[in-house]
């Protein structure tokens, strides 16, 4: 009989258990890691075979997985290499998984400032859903554009460029910008936009917004122009809305380009014909003509002489008596005659008195005239008779009272 035949059959099984937990525990796959070391989840491995709907994969020496093919977003080839993720192990063959490794992938890769691809695929009362890959993100409303936006609905299905604002792995949080990536794309677009622009140069541009010392035109990329008030029309203009509104398109000439494109002076009057040219050519001094007076000043009165042409008739110059207040003597609306005194550049002084101080169409300005015109003719008779004659017609177109 043999001498195991007295064992105790419990004291065998002992044994047998004793030696088994001596043995070594199997050694866990050699794999190839990927390139990032401290994830110890992703692991790269090749291709081998495809059986059906599943795709062997070598995952290093004598280490195999499988996966399913339903994981790939296209049939993979032999010989390709993915990242995946080790699910499990089971006689020695990992189950793998792609769409973990796709996560796990997308997770190692964000980092603040970063810029990812991401879909919008819902909205809630503070902003938008988003996904990267397969990881789930939020933008607040503040974040969606350069400007505020209200409504969200139109922008769902939408897939944007977006800087990572914000990224907490172990919370599963991130936090998305468009508005970053725009303000850099507005910031280059700019720079792009300002290096063609030129004094002198006419350009076409959209009113952007009105204000009463001028109108803010917008010329594409986000450049944005100063049309001044004074460079609208030729004509006085009071306000900016009184001859432009919002939205409108003009054309404009670049008048100045100063600090990097910070300052761009526009003008829209001197794409026009100046109509202080012409006045002048057909208006020598001294010249009798009409106008309106169109204000009034502590100094003088503003007179429009033709439309885009005004004078400046200066309080001096309003009647040969000493005028105390202008308003008593002259009103705005009033359509007055007066006298090119002189120019000085584009400024036109202007009188009411005529070259000996007489006030023009007052009695004393008619004698004078009447007197000038005789003069003019030279001595046809005695000089005394001539002028007894001229005295005598003057006092007779007097009115009588």
């Amino acid at each position: 009989m043999d001498q195991n035949d007295g064992l105790d059959e419990a004291a065998l099984k002992s044994e047998m258990e004793a030696a088994f937990s001596k043995a070594p525990a199997p050694a866990e796959p050699r794999i190839d890691r990927t390139s990032d070391p401290d994830d110890p989840h992703l692991h790269r491995g090749v291709v081998t075979s495809i059986n059906g709907t599943e795709v062997m994969v070598e995952l290093g020496p004598k280490t195999h997985g499988a996966i399913s093919l339903e994981e790939f977003e296209t049939p993979p080839q032999l010989g390709e290499s993915y990242e995946f993720s080790l699910v499990s192990i089971k006689d020695g063959l990992w189950t793998l998984s792609r769409r973990e490794a796709r996560a796990l992938a997308t997770w190692r890769d964000l980092r603040k400032g970063a810029l990812v691809k991401a879909k919008v695929i819902g909205e809630n009362s503070g902003g938008l859903e988003l996904k990267i890959g397969p990881v789930s993100a939020f933008m607040p409303a503040s974040e969606i554009a350069l400007h505020r936006v209200d409504t969200f609905t139109a922008f769902v299905g939408e897939t944007w460029e977006c800087e990572v604002v914000e990224v907490a792995p172990k919370r599963k949080r991130v936090v998305l910008s468009r508005k970053a990536v725009l303000g850099r794309e507005r910031t280059e677009a700019r720079k792009e936009m300002v290096g063609t622009l030129r004094e002198g140069a006419v350009v076409r541009g959209k009113i952007e917004k009105l204000e009463d010392f001028g109108a803010f035109v917008d010329l594409g990329k986000g450049v944005t122009g100063l049309l001044h008030v004074s460079n609208i029309s030729h004509q006085r203009i009071q306000k900016p809305g009184d001859v432009l509104t919002v939205g409108q398109d003009v054309e404009v000439k670049i008048l100045e380009v100063k600090n990097g494109g910070k300052r761009i002076g526009l003008g829209m009057k001197q794409l026009a014909a100046d109509p202080f040219d012409q006045f002048k050519k057909t208006h020598a001094r001294d010249t009798l003509c009409e106008g309106k007076v169109t204000r009034l000043a502590e100094f003088g009165a503003f007179v429009e002489l033709v439309p885009g042409v005004e004078g400046l008739l200066h309080k001096s110059q309003v009647s040969p008596d000493r005028v105390a207040n202008l308003a008593e003597v002259i009103k705005v609306g009033d359509t007055v005659k007066v006298r090119i005194k002189e120019y000085d550049g584009k400024k036109v002084s202007l009188s009411r008195l005529n070259s000996r101080g007489a006030l023009i169409g007052s009695e004393e300005d008619v004698d004078q005239a009447d007197m000038n015109q005789f003069l003019d003719k030279g001595p046809a008779r005695s000089t005394g008779t001539n002028l007894g004659d001229v005295l005598r017609a003057a006092l007779e177109k007097k009115p009588k009272g």
